[in-house]
């Protein structure tokens, strides 16, 4: 199997320009830093890499296989017509807080509620890119542009800090069709920030997972259980 290292410059600079606009919105800092640029590789990574390179899996550092990760490429035989990305639910109330105006103002709304039947928003910590399908969508190349990004972050009162998490799931609600869920065992994050700070009453609902775990993912720093 062959190794191709990237040059994390050449990406940035690349990426930069196509990112941009994003930064405002979906960067801890708000303004648009060239070396945050990197946060958002996966939106563009079908602009970045070469043609001949249809598939990417794309994933965190902090986490923990339990399981072959080639058993992961089988779910893109699982993408529904028109899904360019598979990724996770996100597994705290984060949503339901970075919503909170556009909840308000449209009560009935499933933005920001949780599974089964809520959009609780995406986990960026394991995607899969079918980096074919994301340079045929015409939709998906629409959505990159700052016009779009300004559009739906004006129409969902959006302010994000997670980069390309923020952008995934203000467009899933927006347009789900984008998106294969994947499972929450490929992706069961640990992090319980959030059941401290405000949603004790709610985190269960969002933070449960059945069935037999395949990734962890210590996010926010939580460690991952022993064997």
């Amino acid at each position: 199997s062959q190794v191709i290292v990237h040059d994390v410059n050449e990406l940035t600079e690349k990426l930069f320009p196509i990112v941009e606009a994003m930064q405002k919105h979906f960067s801890a800092g708000s303004g648009t830093y060239y070396s945050d640029s990197i946060f958002f590789l996966s939106v563009a990574m079908h602009r970045i890499m070469p043609k001949e390179i249809t598939q990417i899996i794309q994933v965190d550092l902090d986490l923990k296989y339990k399981t072959n990760i080639r058993d992961l490429f089988d779910e893109f035989d699982n993408f529904p017509e028109g899904a360019v990305i598979g990724i996770a639910r996100e597994m705290q109330p984060v949503y339901r807080h970075t919503f909170w105006q556009y909840r308000r103002e449209n009560p009935q709304t499933k933005v920001g509620e949780p599974p089964p039947d809520g959009l609780p928003g995406f986990n960026s910590g394991v995607l899969l890119l079918n980096l074919e399908a994301m340079r045929q969508s015409k939709l998906y190349n629409q959505l990159l542009e700052p016009t779009m990004v300004q559009k739906l972050t004006e129409k969902y009162h959006f302010k994000g800090h997670l980069g390309d998490q923020d952008f995934f799931t203000m467009v899933g609600m927006e347009h789900p069709e984008l998106f294969h869920v994947l499972d929450c065992t490929w992706n069961r994050q640990l992090c319980t920030w959030w059941r401290d700070h405000g949603y004790s009453d709610v985190f269960d609902q969002y933070f449960q997972c059945e069935g037999e775990v395949k990734i962890y993912h210590g996010n926010c720093n939580t460690p991952i259980p022993e064997d």
